[in-house]
């Protein structure tokens, strides 16, 4: 069984834990445990019946009504919400429950079926994407096993992959991206997300992957000459150095172009190089290369 903080809770139902305090004092439908040193802690149970009550109460129904609701009416009402919106939403939290209880069978189901009505485009930003984001923060803060993170990593990543196989270009750009992760870093997903976006624009990509020395990378730089490199930083090892890993490519990229996004970034303000790019989101990413 996982154990969740109230924080954790916050940051995936997007209730506050304020909210969450007073909804365990009004009704019954969660009731936490707590630490020797009196301190909140959930179960698995408990975050599935906050992430379907705050999306039931985002979509019009009172929690008073929901709290006298059983499994399975919670389970009709979700089905019957039909704003497109609600359904991504309740398909991500599917998507977290059977992450957390190792239901890998139920989780490439919910995948298939979306590629299957929406394409695998779709699934990856309507869908994919969405996953990402709410759970990271679970990732870097350790509450989620490594076991549950790499079960359906891999599967997601076989997706994307196959989704790359199956784009065809006939005509590519004449601009060239040369995409990897640094030593330590093994966060693959949004590095092949980005790769099946870029293919699918036109660009012709070097995909070196998780894990690369910098040696390799101004290997292929050297023999290449891409006009852009691309990384993004996710959970990299503490002696990690941002400042050191732009020097270590600075004055050997040529006339390349850096970009890099990624947790890390996230609240870098030093200054970079003139030949780096720092993005916030993926979707600045892609915005930046598309505008080139």
């Amino acid at each position: 069984m996982n154990i969740f903080s109230i924080k954790d809770l916050e940051q995936l139902s997007g209730i506050k834990a304020h909210t969450i305090r007073i909804w365990e004092q009004r009704y019954s439908f969660i009731k936490p445990s707590r630490t020797d040193t009196n301190i909140r802690f959930y179960s698995n149970e408990e975050l599935k019946i906050i992430l379907n009550t705050s999306l039931l109460n985002k979509y019009g129904y009172k929690v008073s009504r929901i709290d006298k609701m059983s499994e399975e009416e919670i389970k009709e009402k979700l089905l019957l919400l039909t704003n497109n919106d609600a359904q991504k939403e309740r398909i991500v939290n599917e998507l977290i429950q059977s992450m957390i209880e190792l239901d890998v069978d139920t989780f490439e189901n919910i995948l298939d079926k979306y590629i299957l009505t929406k394409g695998i485009e779709k699934t990856i930003i309507d869908i994919v994407f969405s996953f990402l984001q709410k759970v990271g923060v679970l990732w870097q803060t350790n509450h989620v096993n490594p076991a549950q993170e790499h079960l359906v990593s891999n599967i997601i990543r076989q997706k994307l992959i196959v989704g790359i196989e199956k784009i065809s270009v006939n005509n590519y750009e004449t601009k060239s991206v040369l995409m990897f992760l640094p030593e330590g870093e093994h966060h693959e997903l949004c590095l092949l997300f980005v790769h099946y976006l870029l293919k699918q624009k036109g660009f012709k990509v070097l995909y070196l992957g998780a894990d690369i020395p910098v040696k390799d990378v101004l290997y292929v730089v050297n023999a290449k000459k891409p006009d852009y490199l691309y990384s993004h930083l996710t959970a990299i090892p503490s002696n990690f150095k941002l400042e050191k890993f732009f020097t270590q490519f600075n004055s050997k990229l040529h006339n390349s172009e850096f970009v890099i996004s990624g947790q890390l970034v996230q609240g870098y303000k030093n200054t970079i190089p003139d030949n780096v790019r720092l993005k916030k989101s993926l979707t600045e990413v892609v915005e930046h290369f598309k505008s080139k």
